[in-house]
This record gives structure tokens, C-alpha cells and sequence, in this order.
């Protein structure tokens, strides 16, 4: 969904060097791949870029922020402004610090224009490795204690998600 205006009471802001430490990235070479990523900061968009390889089974390039996340549950989305590709790509939630573990999804697509996309607690799906995990509790945003990107599209080559903003 497509939103014009957003007021946020809780936002990232990428301007400030300790917000860039609180991001790291997670490839497929934890499992043998060959794939790439980076997260580099320009006048305060980050950039999410590298290049997706099938090769060694591989094929996904993620980012995860472990800074505080003060979300609120209820009727309040919580909303990403980006620019991209054209690739579809999945805002990631965690409701732990681990590296492993159930992952809340929701995919979205890019487009080269900017565009401010919404998500309520009830557009994420629960996930381990890919696979749906039916028993796993709903999301609460209050919950959440990791916001990441992930690009799993199946498709090799370069990539790049401009992100202006998150936020609630």
C-alpha cells in the first residue's frame, strides 16, 4: 500500500554514525554461497547493494539492525520509504536478538521511483528458512527486537534498495 504522508513517532535515522552500527549482514556464505552485500550510507538514504549468485546453492543477501526498536502493537503500520530495482524484496522482523529463529515477512516490490509502503502486524507471515511456520505466535509489533531486508528472488545478478526511511 502507498502512502503519501506518514507521521512517525518512532523512525530510523541514518544520519547518525551509531545507528550505522547497529547493521550487519547476513549472505548465503553462511551456508556456502557466493552472494554479496553491503549497506552504505549517502545523505542520509542507505543503500542496500550487492549482487545475488545461484552458485554453491546459494542466492540471498540480507541485512538486520539489533539497535533499540520501540514499536507500538495496535492499529499503528509501521512504514518503509524506498526506491529500487524492480526486484521484489521481504522487510524481515524478529522478535529476538538471535541470529537464527523465526523471521516475521513481508515482500514488497521496488520501483525506481520513491514510494512510502505501509505494513500492519497482520501483513507478516512467520517464517524459518523460507518455510512458513504455521505455530508460531501473531506478531506484535511491540515485540519486535531486529528490523531487516532481505532479497531471496531467486535471481542472480547486481541488486540495490535505496531506504530513506522506517518507522511507526
Amino acid at each position: 500500500m502507498k502512502c503519501t504522508h506518514v507521521s512517525a513517532q518512532w523512525k530510523v535515522d541514518f544520519s547518525s554514525a551509531e545507528e550505522r552500527n547497529y547493521w550487519y549482514r547476513v549472505n548465503d556464505s553462511v551456508m556456502g554461497g557466493l552472494s554479496q552485500s553491503n549497506l552504505r550510507v549517502v545523505d542520509k538514504v542507505a543503500y542496500f547493494e550487492g549482487e545475488i549468485s545461484l552458485k554453491n546453492n546459494g542466492g540471498f543477501a540480507s541485512v538486520r539492525r539489533v539497535g533499540p526498536v520501540t514499536l507500538k502493537s495496535g492499529i499503528t503500520p509501521i512504514f518503509i520509504e524506498i526506491n529500487g530495482d524492480g526486484r521484489s524484496y521481504q522487510l524481515r522482523l524478529r522478535t529476538n536478538k538471535g541470529f537464527d529463529g523465526v523471521a516475521y515477512v513481508a515482500t514488497f516490490s521496488s520501483s525506481s521511483s520513491w514510494q512510502t509502503l505501509t505494513f500492519n502486524e497482520a501483513d507478516f507471515v512467520p517464517q524459518f528458512r523460507g518455510r512458513i511456520v504455521s505455530r508460531a505466535p501473531a506478531l506484535s509489533f511491540s515485540d519486535v527486537r531486529q528490523i531487516g531486508f532481505m532479497l531471496a528472488d531467486k535471481q542472480s545478478g547486481p541488486f540495490q534498495l535505496a531506504i530513506k526511511n522506517i518507522g511507526q
